[in-house]
């Protein structure tokens, strides 16, 4: 799956893995599912993105200042990734930060996209506990933010809603210099 996004990002946002009815059919992370509609709307409230999100890879959005990983780069069965598969993509997901130049902060969206996050980033999981709005500055001073996921599950029961989503990317925003 192709990452999407501002190459010059100083923001990645990492995903867990491609979604089936989203970037799987689609090609292009969180399009076409649920979570987008949350994740896109945010990004375009906070200047991160420009033009319409209509959840198709045509829709001429894109991003400025972000990018979007996954911690896993193929659709996991029941969209639960073993750890062998998680394992197996972290060089992936390494590679990728390593190639944006200015990147400052990472917002990691579940508990397996910041342990991946975290790892790839050089640092360690006991002095690293998620926790929604809880920021890490790692070894390589890049600053890590969990949050929820913005799956439609996490929306549904409430874990998750606009206010507490917004809250990260508002965080975010202060690391950004």
């Amino acid at each position: 799956m192709p990452v999407f996004g501002d190459p010059e990002a100083w923001l990645a946002v990492v995903g867990l893995a491609p979604g089936k009815h989203g970037a799987n059919r689609t090609g292009r992370p969180f399009t076409g599912d649920f979570a987008g509609e949350l994740l896109y709307r945010t990004l375009l409230k906070f200047g991160l993105a420009q033009g319409t999100y209509a959840a198709r890879p045509d829709d001429g959005l894109r991003l400025t200042g972000a990018m979007i990983l996954n911690a896993v780069k193929c659709l996991p069965p029941e969209n639960k990734p073993v750890p062998a598969e998680i394992h197996e993509c972290r060089p992936f997901l390494e590679a990728q930060l390593a190639a944006l130049p200015r990147l400052r902060v990472v917002v990691a969206l579940g508990q397996i996209a910041h342990q991946s996050a975290v790892k790839a980033l050089g640092g360690k999981l006991p002095k690293a506990k998620f926790g929604h709005g809880a920021a890490h500055r790692l070894p390589s001073g890049i600053v890590l933010i969990d949050s929820y996921h913005c799956s439609r599950y996490n929306q549904n029961t409430g874990r998750l809603n606009a206010a507490m989503f917004e809250s990260v990317f508002a965080q975010a925003l202060e690391y950004r210099a």
